[in-house]
């Protein structure tokens, strides 16, 4: 029985190496995960979270991590902006305007003005299957087939298939590209360069 009691008996060096083995398994656990969170953290710097979560639910899906944030900001405070030949502002603006207008405000890029001229001066090819946020989307839409000769509509491509364009008909909204009538008039994407 005095072997036991001795086995077992209260050592104050033990108890405080065990709460020193703890303690260093603490701060060591706190430091990993700050260091960690920095990395995110500075995504989130300069981006207010209400506008990002509005965006969201003005263009439809998710607005994640990953994702290019002022473009998706930027382009859903467009939705709605009536159609105009030859406009450029929020008053009113045609497709080829409207991606002047975004570009310069989100890349500081300056496109050329017309559809046809932004693909074949501004941006080199991408496959439909390539397409990645930004990428602008081109189509013939007034006939003449579906070549780059034809170009006539252009829009900009967020993300899962969806665009945002300003529609001669509805002004400023977000399409899918997997829609039968932009399947049929589709004729390239462009990455500007």
């Amino acid at each position: 029985m005095k072997r036991l009691r001795q086995k077992h008996k209260y050592n104050p060096n033990t108890l405080f190496l065990s709460w020193k083995g703890w303690g260093a398994f603490c701060c060591l656990t706190l430091v990993l995960f700050l260091s960690s969170c920095h990395s995110s953290r500075s995504l989130y710097k300069n981006v207010d979270m209400r506008e990002l979560a509005r965006a969201g639910l003005a263009l439809g899906f998710d607005i994640e991590e990953y994702d290019n944030w002022q473009l998706m900001i930027e382009s859903s405070k467009w939705l709605g902006v009536p159609y105009k030949y030859a406009g450029n502002t929020k008053a009113g603006v045609d497709c080829s305007g409207f991606t002047t207008a975004i570009y310069k405000t989100v890349y500081n890029k300056q496109l050329h003005r017309r559809s046809v001229d932004q693909y074949t001066q501004d941006c080199r090819k991408v496959n439909r299957t390539g397409l990645t946020s930004g990428d602008l989307v081109f189509f013939s839409t007034s006939g003449g087939g579906n070549t780059v000769d034809n170009i006539s509509h252009v829009g900009i491509y967020l993300k899962k298939n969806k665009f945002i364009h300003a529609s001669s008909s509805r002004g400023v909204v977000v399409d899918d590209l997997n829609t039968k009538y932009y399947v049929q008039h589709w004729v390239t994407g462009g990455r500007v360069k």
